[in-house]
């Protein structure tokens, strides 16, 4: 049993403390993350190097095994997409930045980039440019193509880090 003095002391010591309003904190963490604007330090690849039907799949280390596995097979939920057919490079790199500050909040996203049916060697520049810019931005964690109905090899999933 507590004594009255245990009480007493225990009053005195939380009497002047206020509650943390963790809805607040959170919000805060969430308004300084997207303050940071998109992200603009990436580099611009201009001779292609992945040919239009080439799967592509990339990830950090760490990231789990059956994530990856989800993704390849297009288990991930809706998505929201970006579809880069007719861009230059330039506003290409630009859009991504824009679109995966816009749903940083997201876990998936889709880019559509295209194969390259134009492009001279079968390579693509565009999709060459996705990949070379999806692994310099700081917030992708993985990417891989989509499985054939949703875009096959002209297309790529991306994992992004959560938004905490």
């Amino acid at each position: 049993m507590i004594n009255e003095s245990d009480k007493s002391l225990f009053r005195s010591a939380v009497e002047h403390q206020q509650p943390v309003d963790k809805d607040s904190s959170r919000e805060n963490k969430t308004i300084k993350k997207k303050s940071e604007g998109p992200f603009e330090n990436y580099s611009f690849l201009y001779e292609p190097n992945i040919s239009g039907s080439q799967e592509v799949i990339h990830n950090v280390d760490g990231l789990s095994p059956k994530t990856l596995k989800k993704m390849k097979q297009g288990n991930i939920g809706h998505t929201p997409s970006i579809d880069l057919h007719g861009y230059k490079i330039e506003e290409a790199c630009r859009s991504l930045s824009d679109f995966i500050h816009f749903h940083s909040d997201k876990r998936f996203i889709q880019i559509i980039h295209g194969k390259g049916y134009h492009s001279n060697n079968g390579l693509s520049i565009m999709k060459s440019q996705v990949i070379h810019y999806l692994k310099q931005h700081p917030n992708v964690l993985a990417f891989c193509s989509c499985p054939q109905d949703m875009g096959g090899t002209g297309a790529v999933f991306v994992h992004l880090k959560a938004n905490v």
